[in-house]
């Protein structure tokens, strides 16, 4: 007979697993687009976002699997969208113990599409949204999504940027090190834009994934469970 220890072991390993989450769908451009994975087609589907093999963390900053999850590969689809309008990504409902930032970034592919690019350790990257914790309270970026039912994560993409293939890095960071892994966990993930009119800027100012983050930033290291400030991680947001 098993221990009772070992009972509450096998059961709090199995909350973590499913404690983890991705985007399940996205609303771009008026167009709903459905997951990066799809287990029940024999031949899947076209997708505009990058694969992901499941709902686990990346747990290392110096690895290319930073940049749009494990295993990731480029979509054969863009979604088309405008400069300047909202996209709207839902999460499968976030676990209340995974607390942490939601940040986006948005990286320019090359004018032929994003369907066969790797952005590799190249500085191509810039940040378009981000959000990290209320203060010292309990309320972070990502509490919306906890709850059941809730409406979503928007960003917009920016107004000024030069029409043509984007790719867009999305991500939240949890930040429960203290007890549970030794270090933050990343749950990244890419889709492709086919972005139309806008301006004719070019962001400067790029970051690369690995390279953007390091180990020992404030915002990696970070005990979520201590009143403090925190410091996201990253450069400054771009702003038109």
């Amino acid at each position: 007979m098993k221990s009772f220890a070992t009972v509450l072991s096998v059961l709090s390993l199995a909350k973590l697993t499913l404690a983890h989450g991705y985007v399940d769908n996205a609303t771009i451009g008026g167009v709903n687009y459905q997951p990066y994975t799809d287990p029940y087609y024999t031949t899947p589907p076209q997708r505009v976002s990058r694969s992901i093999p499941g709902n686990g963390p990346v747990q290392d900053v110096t690895l290319s699997d930073l940049t749009c999850n494990t295993g990731s590969v480029p979509a054969p689809l863009h979604a088309t969208a405008a400069a300047g309008s909202t996209v709207t990504l839902h999460w499968t409902l976030w676990p209340d113990s995974h607390v942490g930032p939601v940040i986006t970034y948005i990286a320019r592919c090359p004018d032929t599409g994003c369907q066969n690019w790797f952005p590799g350790s190249s500085a191509v990257w810039f940040k378009i949204k981000e959000g990290g914790r209320t203060g010292t309270t309990t309320t972070w970026a990502d509490s919306p999504l906890m709850v059941p039912g809730n409406s979503g994560y928007q960003y917009t993409i920016p107004s000024c940027l030069k029409k043509g293939y984007y790719l867009v890095r999305h991500e939240i960071i949890a930040l429960h090190a203290s007890y549970t892994y030794p270090g933050a966990q990343f749950y990244p993930g890419c889709h492709q834009l086919n972005v139309t009119g806008g301006g004719s800027t070019t962001p400067t100012g790029l970051v690369s994934f690995p390279g953007a983050y390091k180990g020992t930033d404030p915002g990696i290291t970070y005990d979520a469970y201590k009143a403090q400030t925190y410091t996201i991680p990253g450069p400054a947001v771009f702003s038109c």
